[in-house]
């Protein structure tokens, strides 16, 4: 199982597709390395720095439908490849909440009052997050602030991020 948890990238906008988490353009690469340096090229987003505001981050907090969208691994792959293993919002796409749990990340969905809560307290201070997946939940920090969220995760989605992901779950159980 991965581990989850760090710096928080709080991305203030509904609607972030697959497009802008990763440019098409860019999925006719070979390796997932490859896509490292794409990752949310194209999200516009004000006062939003691509450069500057992804180097160091685990955990992205957003708002609703996250993944929209074209239908693609690359998207997930290119979170991983940053060391980015968890995202948090209302709702994602169905496609892209599976194929985050396909590769043993976190898709969590809270609800809005609570997203809109973490960005009211959080959002543009130095924040971590540390998840706890067997415990369902979520340590919140900030200069001082400390708070526990609590989520649920079970059944084959739980399954598969104990596993490390789909291919490491088939390995195990088939």
């Amino acid at each position: 199982m991965k581990t989850f948890g760090g710096k928080v990238l709080f991305l203030d906008r509904a609607d972030i597709n697959t497009d802008e988490i990763i440019p098409a353009k860019y999925l006719t690469e070979i390796t997932k390395e490859a896509m490292k340096p794409h990752l949310l090229e194209d999200l516009k987003l004000e006062g939003f720095d691509r450069r500057r505001d992804i180097a160091g981050k685990r955990v992205v907090v957003t708002r609703e439908n996250f993944g929209c969208g074209s239908s693609r691994e690359h998207a997930p792959w290119a979170f991983e490849v940053n060391d980015i293993t968890a995202v948090i919002a209302p709702s994602f796409a169905r496609i892209f909440r599976q194929n985050m749990y396909n590769c043993g990340m976190l898709a969590l969905e809270l609800p809005a009052a609570t997203i809109e809560h973490l960005f009211k307290a959080y959002a543009g201070k130095e924040t971590t997050m540390s998840i706890d997946v067997t415990g369902g939940a979520i340590r919140v920090e900030t200069a001082g602030v400390s708070e526990t969220i609590q989520f649920s995760l079970q059944g084959f989605d739980a399954a598969l991020v104990q596993a490390g992901g789909w291919l490491e779950y088939a390995d195990s159980n088939y």
